[in-house]
């Protein structure tokens, strides 16, 4: 890095004395070495210029004090960014640095963040003197080894991880070896990089890109049958053999300096580099199949075909508007909830920055002043019927009618060649051919999310033969292993116990669920095996095992602050949200406690262990059971006693979690001299008004009082006695986030304690065990 002055006139030499005071800070070159950094007042460029890389505060709104690492191309108007380190992860914009150590770890640091995030760690060691970072004018940043014969491996690189632009070299596609996907993934809303809800992806089975919207199918472009070809005057390139499937843009001409790329907005709409519409998913609303939209299963019996959002000007009075002030809600959020509510005649955003929401209502069209000069609101228009529909009625019916009759005809052939082909089927599965299951198993896992079907020897191999020096634990529905597959990466492989009859069509039903599952707070699911009897998930390894083994230990909780647990806490929120609203069908945990909670090298939380849970279409909302499956201390009393499954069963899980997050202390730790539990101690202290007696011991008063006194408000109003009193996972996250949001006054809780499973507790000198035993009710 130097250190520059603008050369002024001596007439100008008191503006010398000021810019003394002030480093105007630019990068020496591309490349960062070992030891090197690039912080807040810096930049790192291409070699011609083309890309910058530094640390930008891309979302304006709610959060200022935070920044992004990003590389942004100057050739564009806007000077925007093409690509973002830390999206869902902002640091602190005045002490926020990019490092490559001598270890060759390339990550970034702040002093308010405990934790680096790490970019890139190489599994083995290198040799530092040959190791650089460095920014291509392609826009790729790399971590590359030099070799002495002039060549050099890349070791990582910022196109196998693109963010919501596509570039010249990046690939939409999966590696078969390693199973890594690359795809883009929206902003949240147009100031703020947070993963937003459409996912950008190649679909190299039916050769075709998509567009999914919260992992439901939106539009596809159909089938590319060329390899290579041309897209909206954008040439492209397909490649597909053993290791890899990919597609990817290539430049028109020689000149690599022109401006070639594509970009998935926050709306769903895919547009060029001259901002032209590549793709309209923002246009596909479930009823319609034009320009590559697809159908949905169910659409809102209010919307009809034709019905469709417009941009329009309008005057609007204050009791037609009701306002949704969370900032995790972008533009689709708003749009989907318009969208379901019959009630809701149009929306904005809430937020400058494009989050939050603004809903419109009105009795008729009337109320509302349509005029330049209004508010902009996304306004929801009804098609009428137009002149000449009957005459088309009878046109269509002429010639529909002959052809269902030869279709009815078709379809009686072809369910009697079902139904042979069924019978013979059956009978090879009678017979033992399970080869057969297997591989539609491992076929509709590529077609899926491109997971793998492992063979047993492979996890054989993985674990040692299920050697005991290699498991973790054990689940209640098998023990779980560490292994090393043959990639090289570490897995936990649990093996489901045997006593179970799910057979393999049950069982692959299943995983075609799981695998839909996709979320940062949710443990990654990797593969399968079956062999005979065995039934095997393979799961993505968390080196820092689960949250249990932290918390509810003298030692080892000393490791978890304040910020951590806040953290923890928060993102368990994240991913029940996921769970509850973002997944393709409503996801209900039924099992949510301490040792579920699996934490990574960052201690992040991922949920883990769906063995219990109950998938929902989106417009179920509770269902009852007579199998009451879950853990004692966790379940809520609507579920324990009756048997009633709904998405507040998960929020009453959470707030027990949070409450012994805070404490250190499991929810049936207390001893015979008083027939409570921790729900019923933490409500006795907070009538008392002072809450903060409730706080673990090992935070030595480490913490921010009003965050804390916050969570302890939030998680009584999640265990409170009566489902619809308790609150969604939305407004926890909105509680958690927002200072300004009212926290209602929690009710007495549904604590309820058995005296004789409470005689058979530990003292309370001895809260603080290994021990991580659990009463599991069936």
């Amino acid at each position: 890095m130097v250190i520059c002055y603008k050369q002024l006139g001596e007439y100008h030499f008191f503006l010398v004395l000021l810019l003394i005071s002030v480093q105007c800070v630019i990068a020496a070159n591309n490349i960062l070495k070992p030891g090197d950094t690039l912080n807040t007042r810096s930049q790192l460029c291409s070699e011609n210029n083309i890309y910058c890389m530094d640390f930008s505060p891309l979302n304006t709104n709610p959060i200022v004090n935070y920044t992004h690492l990003s590389i942004s191309d100057n050739r564009k108007d806007d000077n925007s960014a093409v690509w973002v380190a830390n999206r869902n992860q902002p640091v602190d914009k005045h002490s926020a640095v990019l490092m490559l150590n001598h270890s060759g770890v390339l990550k970034i640091e702040s002093s308010k963040d405990a934790k680096p995030i790490i970019l890139f760690s190489s599994p083995q060691p290198l040799n530092n003197n040959n190791t650089e970072a460095k920014l291509l004018d392609t826009g790729n940043f790399v971590v590359q080894q030099l070799h002495p014969n002039g060549t050099n491996t890349v070791l990582w690189q910022s196109f196998d991880y693109p963010t919501d632009t596509l570039l010249p070299g990046m690939k939409l596609g999966v590696n078969h070896k390693t199973g890594h996907n690359w795809s883009l993934v929206s902003w949240l809303a147009v100031s703020d990089p947070r993963i937003g809800a459409f996912r950008f992806e190649w679909e190299p089975i039916r050769r075709e890109l998509i567009i999914k919207e919260r992992g439901r199918l939106s539009w596809t472009s159909g089938e590319l049958r060329n390899n290579n070809g041309s897209i909206h005057n954008t040439k492209y390139t397909i490649v597909s053999n053993d290791d890899e499937s990919y597609f990817t843009i290539t430049t028109t001409s020689s000149n690599e300096q022109e401006l070639i790329m594509w970009e998935v907005l926050e709306t769903g709409r895919l547009i060029d580099r001259n901002k032209e519409a590549i793709a309209r998913a923002d246009m596909c609303y479930g009823y319609n199949t034009d320009g590559g939209c697809q159908k949905w299963e169910e659409i809102p019996t209010c919307r009809h075909s034709g019905d469709a959002f417009e941009t329009r000007e309008v005057y609007v009075s204050m009791n037609m508007l009701n306002n949704l002030g969370n900032s995790s809600y972008g533009p689709s959020d708003c749009r989907d909830i318009c969208w379901e509510n019959c009630a809701c005649n149009g929306y904005r955003n809430y937020y400058d920055g494009g989050t939050g929401c603004t809903f419109l209502h009105w009795n008729s069209t009337e109320e509302a002043n349509f005029a330049s000069g209004g508010e902009t609101f996304h306004i929801l228009v009804n098609n009428t019927h137009h002149k000449g529909t009957k005459k088309w009625i009878w046109i269509t019916v002429a010639v529909v009618v002959p052809f269902v009759i030869c279709a009815f005809i078709l379809f009686l052939a072809l369910k009697k060649r079902k139904h042979l082909f069924e019978e013979k089927k059956r009978n090879r599965m009678e017979t033992g051919m399970l080869d057969s299951a297997i591989k539609d198993l491992e076929d509709e896992f590529k077609k899926r999310q491109n997971l793998k079907v492992f063979k047993y020897t492979s996890v054989l191999s993985a674990t040692n033969d299920f050697s005991p020096e290699n498991k973790l634990g054990q689940g209640g529905f098998g023990p779980v292993y560490k292994g090393i597959l043959p990639t090289g990466q570490e897995a936990a492989i649990k093996r489901l116990s045997k006593t179970s009859r799910q057979g393999v069509v049950e069982f692959k039903n299943e995983l075609m669920l799981i695998c839909e599952l996709q979320h940062m707070n949710l443990v990654q699911l990797l593969g399968c095996c079956i062999h005979e009897e065995e039934r095997i998930l393979i799961y993505e390894y968390m080196p820092n095992k689960s949250l249990d083994f932290y918390l509810f230990d003298c030692t080892r909780s000393k490791l978890l602050d304040w910020k951590k647990r806040f953290n923890i806490i928060e993102g368990i929120s994240q991913g029940l949200l996921y769970l509850h609203k973002y997944s393709r069908l409503k996801v209900i945990h039924r099992d949510l406690k301490a040792s579920n909670i699996l934490l990574d090298e960052n201690m992040n939380p991922k949920i883990s262990d769906f063995g219990l849970a109950r998938m929902f279409e989106e417009q179920e909302s509770t269902t009852t059971t007579s199998r009451i499956i879950g853990t004692y201390g966790y379940m809520s009393p609507e579920y324990a006693m009756e048997g009633i499954v709904s998405v507040k069963s998960d929020v009453y899980s959470f707030g027990v979690l949070v409450l012994e997050i805070i404490s250190g202390r499991r929810n049936t730790s207390f001893n015979d001299d008083r027939p409570m539990n921790l729900i019923g101690h933490a409500w006795e202290l907070w009538n008392q008004g002072v809450p903060l007696q409730l706080m673990d011991p090992s935070l030595n008063d480490l913490f921010d009082l009003n965050e804390v006194t916050r969570c302890i408000h939030i998680g009584l109003i999640c265990v409170e006695k009566y489902a619809n009193d308790r609150p969604t996972m939305s407004q926890i996250i909105s509680m958690l986030t927002n200072e300004s949001v009212v926290v209602p006054l929690p009710r007495k809780p549904a604590f309820y304690v058995e005296r004789e499973i409470l005689l058979r507790k530990a003292s309370s000198k001895e809260l603080c065990t290994n021990s991580t035993d659990e009463i599991t009710i069936t």
